[in-house]
């Protein structure tokens, strides 16, 4: 297990946290289009291998969630981008998962593929130079949900991606998300995320999967992103260490917030109010896509004239998110 607590203890560095680029190809077309970026092979390569290459990335940024063609691509001056990566202090990971589909007699729900096969895929990613991975398991707020049926699913099978992970040596990031879209209260979202979590954890006990050899990726307790009335921060705070003390076991080294379709100055406002107060036994640090990414993409445009002012913008947003962590 020497490996793995390389991995964590790297990745949990104090003053730094994760950005994640993993997105699907439809993910990133969804980013690409309103900017007029064609999404291709060499535009996905060349907007990457701009985030990775801004300066000082390493003193804010540990690792990076990548995703499975980003593995395998080169920087522009032929070295593979995990070689890079690491030849530069940040950890490489890879997302798993192959997204969500309908969970059958559960209209509205879903739960997430990827487990057939993953034994020898993960095989593979520790040999191409990945140390972690990534699951994620979504779940929405509404009439009647999330169903318990649909929660159990979704954590049995993030327990068996935890498992197979570990056996791989490649520390697992469990990432049950509960989705901000919604009229839901705060109190709603404290509830839904509660029960979430305790039913990841019990899975992941009947997996026997290692607690101190793994991570949790969660969203903060917020208000639903069309309620009434939104939570204030100190509301935020005080509902999302609340629900993490009953439910996350003192054995997980680190917890690593998502953004969530929160903007980008509202998750590192929120994330500098919780470590700011922040008094349990993990970690908190952020594992931000968007959150990180949407100032830097804007700038970009796709033009390499552009890329300076674009790695600038990363650079700022997470030092940001870096002293937001408040750690000594």
């Amino acid at each position: 297990m020497t490996a793995m607590n390389s991995t964590l203890q790297a990745l949990l560095a104090p003053g730094k946290g994760l950005l994640a680029a993993d997105e699907s190809f439809p993910s990133i077309k969804k980013r690409f289009d309103p900017l007029g970026i064609v999404s291709t092979e060499q535009t996905r390569r060349d907007y990457r291998a701009m985030l990775f290459a801004t300066p000082q990335l390493n003193e804010s940024v540990s690792g990076v969630i990548l995703f499975d063609e980003t593995l395998r691509q080169s920087m522009s001056d032929g070295r593979p981008i995990v070689q890079f990566l690491t030849e530069n202090g940040i950890v490489p990971g890879i997302k798993v998962d192959r997204g969500t589909v309908e969970l059958a007699g559960f209209p509205d729900e879903k739960v997430t593929e990827g487990l057939d096969g993953l034994r020898a895929r993960l095989k593979e990613y520790y040999t191409l130079g990945a140390r972690f991975t990534k699951w994620r398991a979504v779940l929405s707020i509404g009439e009647n949900r999330p169903t318990l049926g649909a929660i159990q699913a979704n954590a049995q099978a993030l327990a068996r991606f935890a498992a197979l992970s570990q056996e791989a040596q490649l520390v697992p990031i469990v990432e049950p998300e509960v989705l901000m879209n919604g009229r839901h209260s705060l109190a709603q979202c404290e509830q839904v995320t509660e029960l979430t979590l305790r039913e990841v954890f019990h899975a992941l006990a009947l997996q026997r999967v290692s607690l101190e050899q793994m991570i949790l990726k969660s969203g903060m307790v917020v208000s639903g992103d069309k309620a009434p009335q939104q939570a204030t921060d100190p509301e935020v705070v005080e509902a999302t260490l609340r629900c993490f003390k009953r439910s996350v076991p003192a054995a997980v080294p680190g917890i690593v917030f998502l953004s969530g379709g929160q903007s980008p100055d509202d998750a590192t406002r929120h994330l500098d109010a919780i470590c700011a107060v922040k008094k349990g036994p993990w970690k908190i640090t952020f594992s931000y896509g968007r959150a990180l990414q949407e100032e830097p993409l804007n700038t970009w445009k796709g033009d390499e004239k552009n890329v300076l002012a674009a790695q600038r913008a990363l650079q700022a947003r997470a030092k940001r998110n870096s002293l937001a962590l408040h750690d000594a």
